[in-house]
């Protein structure tokens, strides 16, 4: 290791990393994410507009915050990389709070559960209801666990791999 590797910082490293490019299948995985979470905000706010049952009484504003939080977060972090190609403000986003948040948001939601899953169809037409209608309060309670583990590595993993992201060296150092 060089004296310019050794005093370069996490940032610099970050920063070439992310300039190198985002593959073309990853920019579709991301604007596919941002899509989802859209229609996923559009969803929730219909249950919530119409008064479908879905949410129940325990659905406050902290709540509101934390679920419709989860889903700016995705189309915040999916929208930079995917759609801007901004890999590096979406690993920012990332490993300072967003995944975090996410964890907690979901965390607090399990514990509160708001819901009422046998409402879950109802917003939809009626030839598209057996899309989701399978999901019951339990199975929405083990997805947001499976959520809560995926997130809480996540958590953990994108501050390591984000300082520790080294960068190959130029022609010029070669």
């Amino acid at each position: 290791m060089n004296e310019t590797e050794a005093t370069e910082s996490w940032f610099s490293r970050g920063k070439a990393e992310a300039d190198k490019g985002i593959p073309y299948h990853e920019r579709v995985t991301g604007i596919t994410i941002v899509v989802f979470s859209v229609l996923m905000v559009f969803y929730f706010a219909a249950h919530q507009t119409w008064s479908t049952g879905f949410f129940t009484a325990t659905f406050g504003t902290l709540e509101m915050i934390m679920l419709y939080g989860s889903l700016i977060f995705m189309i915040v972090t999916a929208g930079l990389e995917g759609v801007l190609g901004q890999r590096l403000l979406s690993r920012l986003f990332d490993t300072f709070g967003g995944i975090i948040f996410v964890t907690v948001a979901i965390a607090w939601l399990l514990v509160v559960f708001p819901f009422e899953f046998a409402y879950f169809a109802d917003v939809l037409p009626d030839f598209l209801r057996f899309l989701v209608q399978w999901i019951s309060n339990d199975i929405a309670r083990v997805l947001m666990v499976l959520g809560i583990i995926v997130m809480g590595f996540a958590a953990v993993y994108a501050p390591i791999a984000y300082g520790f992201v080294r960068k190959k060296p130029s022609k010029r150092e070669e």
